[in-house]
C-alpha cells in the first residue's frame, strides 16, 4: 500500500488575506492544533481564529492552509517531513531538544497521514471548535463526483465524516454567478 501524506494546495488566493502567513502551495502538512493547545481560543481574533477554526500547517512555512489534498508519498519524503516539523518544533516552539522534538514529529505525521485514508487528490478541509476544556477537529472530504468529467476540476461534493454527501460546490459555477 503506498504512503499518502496531506499537501497544502491553494484553489484561490484566500488563504493570503486570511491568515497572518499562508503556507505555499504544495508543502506537506499537518493539523497544526498543537499550536493552539493552552491557548484560549474564545480569545482569538481576526487571522489568528481564522488560523485555528480551519487551518492546516504547513511543515515548510509554518503557513496555514485551508485546504490540503491527498498525495502519494514515498518513505524517504515522509521521513523528510518528520524532520523537517521536529527542527521547526526546536526553532519555532521551543522543543527542550531534536530528540523530543523527533517524537512529537513523527505523532503528528502519524495522525496527518491516518487523515489520507481516501483516493489520491483527494481536498480535505478541517474545522476545529473548542468542547469544554477540549479541542474538537472536524475534517469533510471532497472528492469528484464520478458522472462529472475530469476536465471539471472544480467541481466537488462534500462529504460528512460519516460518509454520507452532505451537499455539492460548484466553484465555476459560483464564479460565474459573482460575475454576473
Amino acid at each position: 500500500m503506498a504512503l499518502k501524506l496531506p499537501r497544502t494546495i491553494r484553489l484561490d488566493a484566500s488563504d493570503t488575506f486570511v491568515y497572518r502567513r499562508a503556507a505555499a502551495p504544495g508543502e506537506w502538512a499537518v493539523t497544526g492544533t498543537f499550536l493552539f493547545l493552552g491557548m484560549d481560543a474564545a480569545t482569538l481574533t481576526g487571522k489568528a481564529k481564522q488560523a485555528f477554526r480551519g487551518g492546516f500547517l504547513g511543515i515548510d512555512s509554518f503557513g496555514w492552509s485551508t485546504l490540503v489534498v491527498v498525495t502519494e508519498a514515498s518513505a524517504a519524503e515522509r521521513t523528510a517531513a518528520i524532520d523537517l516539523l521536529a527542527r521547526r518544533l526546536v526553532e519555532r516552539c521551543g522543543a527542550p531538544d531534536i530528540a523530543a522534538a523527533l517524537a512529537a514529529s513523527e505523532e503528528e505525521v502519524a495522525f496527518a497521514e491516518s487523515l489520507c485514508d481516501h483516493p489520491p487528490n483527494t481536498v480535505v478541509g478541517l474545522h476545529r471548535s473548542v468542547e469544554g476544556d477540549l479541542i474538537r477537529e472536524r475534517f469533510r472530504t471532497l472528492r469528484r463526483r464520478p458522472d462529472w468529467p475530469a476536465q471539471d476540476a472544480f467541481r466537488f461534493v462534500v462529504e460528512e465524516e460519516d460518509g454520507r454527501v452532505r451537499d455539492g460546490v460548484d466553484l465555476l459555477r459560483l464564479a460565474g454567478e459573482a460575475k454576473g
